[in-house]
């Protein structure tokens, strides 16, 4: 994500900021702009075309610091969770708060890669909708069916994410990047399947999706912890599952992929490699633009940039940031995502997007 600057004072500020601390200026994100900007003292924004825009009906309920285009309404993240837990649910908002951060992420790069979000009030079949509940009412699956995508709420809880994390052998899990993973059984539908010379060119790399998708999850856990055959053509354990959920997870990375690379670049990083003769296949500096429209200098500025923030992360005594390794097969696969996200980018306006929509069971 590129960093902001508050337009009262130009002082740093960042994504989720409600307020300059330098100046103490209201701001708000406004989706058409792209932008972070600072509103006037009744806390709204006239825009340029005489619109006004105003705060987000969640800006107390879920920290939203986004704008909606009429008095008390959602903005246009908020809008798309259809379920939520209720009001006297206190432990619930809690979750939902931090989930809803991590959805306004999400969006937010979604929308800077040009890629619809049409809401399910706009597409009753195949729109995009949240379902954000407690797993502490009942059981909660997280999933996605036909543009809707559930999360269970518990997933923003550090010690349950972290438990789930060990007990599945996964080396990376968080609310961003289930969004991310997600969303993208959604896309599929939306970049994939709707077309059958890319439907063909998806088959060819990730298998054939019509393989019996409850009999693969079933055998996938089985095998949970038993099996590493799925390290030369797979991004992850989970990946190797089924076709969808290969795609899905190589989706996801490559969110992961540009999303750390904007903000490298919107911070200036430059990665110069070890100051030693050291002999390594990929290279080992990198210099991120704010803009990657080549596949291939996405990946020259990647594998240094990851490198060096996974050996910062030691420093820390944490784990690697980004624990995955990319084989051939999996570049090969990514490669395909860049080129339908970029195929869509192309094809629609860039931001804020809408346009046509798709389902897949997940």
């Amino acid at each position: 994500m590129r960093p902001f600057a508050c337009t009262n004072c130009h002082a740093l500020v960042h994504f989720p900021n409600s307020e300059c601390v330098t100046c103490g200026h209201r701001l708000g994100f406004d989706r058409r702009a792209h932008a972070l900007v600072a509103l006037a003292d009744d806390g709204t924004l006239t825009r340029a075309d005489g619109s006004t825009a105003y705060p987000c009906a969640n800006r107390e309920l879920a920290a939203c610091n986004w704008l909606a285009d009429a008095p008390g309404a959602l903005c246009g993240c908020c809008e798309l969770t259809r379920t939520r837990p209720s009001d006297d649910d206190h432990e619930g908002l809690a979750a939902f708060a931090r989930t809803e951060f991590a959805k306004r992420r999400l969006v937010y790069q979604l929308d800077d890669l040009g890629l619809p979000t049409t809401p399910r009030t706009a597409d009753p079949g195949h729109g995009l909708a949240f379902d954000l509940l407690s797993s502490a009412d009942g059981p909660v699956t997280t999933g996605h069916a036909d543009g809707v995508i559930t999360l269970d709420l518990a997933e923003g809880n550090d010690s349950h994410r972290e438990a789930m994390r060990e007990q599945l052998g996964e080396p990376y899990r968080t609310l961003l990047g289930h969004l991310r993973h997600e969303i993208g059984h959604w896309y599929w539908q939306v970049l994939v399947a709707s077309d059958d010379d890319r439907l063909a060119r998806f088959r060819a790399l990730f298998g054939d999706d019509r393989a019996d998708y409850a009999e693969a999850l079933r055998t996938h856990y089985d095998r949970l912890g038993d099996s590493s055959d799925w390290t030369t053509d797979h991004v992850s354990a989970y990946a190797a599952a089924h076709p969808w959920e290969d795609w899905a997870e190589t989706f996801a990375h490559y969110l992961h992929i540009r999303d750390t690379l904007q903000t490298a670049a919107g911070y200036g990083m430059k990665v110069a490699g070890p100051d030693i003769a050291v002999r390594c296949a990929a290279p080992l500096s990198a210099e991120p633009s704010d803009e990657h429209d080549d596949f291939d200098t996405i990946i020259a500025d990647w594998v240094p940039v990851s490198l060096a923030l996974n050996a910062v992360n030691r420093s820390m005594g944490k784990d690697d940031l980004y624990p995955f390794v990319l084989t051939e097969v999996v570049l090969r696969k990514l490669r395909l995502v860049h080129a339908l996200v970029a195929g869509q980018a192309t094809a629609s306006s860039r931001r804020p997007s809408a346009g046509s929509t798709g389902a897949s069971d997940s």
